[in-house]
Parts: C-alpha cells; sequence; structure tokens
C-alpha cells in the first residue's frame, strides 16, 4: 500500500482484482484501502460520489461480484472511517466504525458511527465491521441476523497473534463465517502490518488465508446448506444470554 496516495493505490488493486474470478461472490478489502490508516483525512476524504466509490461501483459491476472495504468519507463536515459494500447491481451499503481506536487519536478526527449494519448479498447477510471493532463481543454479536462478518483492517504486526485469535473467536460464538482483511507494509512512522488474512468457519477452522506478510488473493467456498446443518445440529444460540445495546 501506498502512503496516502488514492490513485496509487486504486490502480495496484485493480491489477489484483483482474485476477480475481468471475464468479467470486464478495471480495473484501482492507481498512482504509485507499490511505493506509491515516489520522490526516482533510485532504483525503471523499463524498459518497467520489472517485473511490465510483471506481468500487465500476469494478464490482465489471467483474460480477460484490466489492467492499473502508475508506475515508466527508459527510456534513465530518469524517467517518467507513466500511462500503457495493453489489455488481450497483446497491451501496454503508456502515461507520463504532469502536474508533483512542491509542491512536482516531477519535479526535473521525466522528464514531452508532449503527449496527447487516447487509444481505446471494443469500447471505453480512455483518460489516471496521478493524478495532474486532476486539467489542457484544457489537459483533449474531442477533439471529447474521452469516458472515466482515472485519476490514489495518491490525500491526505487533498484535497479530490477537486479531488471529479473536477472529476465530467471533466466528465460534457467533456460529458465523467470519472474514477478515488486513493490510501489509509499513506507515512513515514505522508501524508494520503483517497482513494475516483469513477466512474462517463457524467450527472456527481456517477455510483460506494467506501467508504472514504476504500479498495476495485468498478464497474459500461459503456453504449456507452447510452452515444451517450446524446450526440445527449444535442450536448453542437457543442458550445465548439476552442483552441490549444502548
Amino acid at each position: 500500500m501506498q502512503w496516502e496516495d488514492r490513485d496509487a493505490n486504486l490502480l495496484h488493486l485493480s491489477s489484483l482484482l483482474d485476477s480475481a474470478d468471475p464468479d467470486s461472490g464478495t471480495v473484501v478489502l482492507p481498512e482504509m484501502f485507499t490511505t493506509g490508516f491515516t489520522m490526516n483525512p482533510g485532504p483525503l476524504a471523499e463524498g459518497m460520489d467520489g472517485p473511490t466509490v465510483s471506481w468500487m461501483k465500476k469494478r464490482s459491476s465489471e467483474g460480477g461480484y460484490a466489492l467492499c472495504g473502508s475508506v475515508i468519507i466527508v459527510e456534513d463536515g465530518l469524517f467517518f472511517n467507513r466500511m462500503i459494500f457495493v453489489t455488481p447491481s450497483g446497491e451501496v451499503t454503508s456502515y461507520d466504525k463504532r469502536h474508533l481506536h483512542t491509542m491512536s487519536g482516531e477519535h479526535t478526527v473521525y466522528s464514531r458511527g452508532n449503527k449496527r449494519v447487516i447487509t444481505g448479498y446471494r443469500n447471505f447477510r453480512f455483518n460489516m465491521q471496521v478493524c478495532y471493532d474486532l476486539r467489542f463481543p457484544v457489537w459483533s454479536r449474531n442477533l439471529g441476523d447474521t452469516d458472515v462478518i466482515i472485519y476490514s483492517a489495518n491490525w500491526p504486526s505487533v498484535r497479530n497473534s490477537v486479531w488471529k485469535a479473536l477472529l476465530v473467536a467471533r466466528a465460534i460464538e457467533n456460529q458465523c463465517y467470519v472474514i477478515g482483511v488486513n493490510r501489509v507494509g509499513e506507515n512513515p512512522d514505522g508501524t508494520a502490518y503483517t497482513g494475516d488474512s483469513a477466512i474462517i468457519g463457524p467450527r472456527g477452522e481456517l477455510l483460506a488465508s494467506l501467508e504472514s506478510g504476504g500479498e495476495g488473493v485468498a478464497s474459500a467456498v461459503l456453504s449456507m446448506e452447510s452452515l444451517e446443518k450446524y446450526r440445527t445440529d449444535m442450536p448453542i444460540w437457543k442458550d445465548a444470554d439476552p442483552f441490549e445495546i444502548l
């Protein structure tokens, strides 16, 4: 990833997407995939009608797959770390990151989301989440409306063991698939990212992954039939505790 260089990053991502299977279903990109995890949104933010969303719509339409990832969006003078989910028909669903990373100062420049967002595509219901959200299981909780949780991330390599453990935990406790897509490379301040992107099954099994530190495309076939059978055979959800998010 090129630091704060949208055009270079979109060009590079286009070259990776060129190798994607036309029937890929859903393609997930990292958090802030056009810029890296920057606290400098002013000159980099776009509107929902800007070049990045337009690029996503074009690639999704041409590729025949849904495309999602997080982008810096400006709206009513406020900046959001927003996950955008685009389908080949041009339908756009968005989710604003709820848990802003206070240790890096994210909360001082970005506005916090307050809505849980589930979107449907190809018979799957996708729970949209961004990076730090992964640490908060109540927000990720399957309320009987989730088949896949997507985490777009810039998760530093110094905490990659936590990243891998929590992806598995979220899949097991929610009896759903989890897709975690993390960036690789290094920021100007020296923060390094090793990726460790993975697709996890509802039993916590690893279905696909990328080699640590490596860039590329990983894929897996997700089965609603298999998921529903597992939930029927192991109806753990029936014993879950109720809760309310305020």
